[in-house]
């Protein structure tokens, strides 16, 4: 599994409800990491699970965890 970040803003319903947010999570992939920072922040700001949560900016690859 690789480490990615995601340092940008966050839409809910295409609105903007953070200019600048911060995550990091372990995926096989980018597309498993953008949806496990999405279920992120859900789960840390109280949101329903069908909000429609998006991460408009990019999705860094910051390494590979070996073992």
């Amino acid at each position: 599994m690789a480490l990615y970040s995601y340092n940008g803003p966050v839409l809910e319903f295409d609105k903007i409800v953070s200019n600048h947010w911060q995550a990091q999570t372990y995926a096989t992939s980018e597309a498993k990491a953008r949806s496990n920072l999405t279920f992120q922040f859900k789960t840390k700001y109280g949101k329903a699970p069908r909000t429609k949560i998006t991460l408009p900016g990019k999705i860094v690859l910051e390494g590979d965890e070996q073992g």
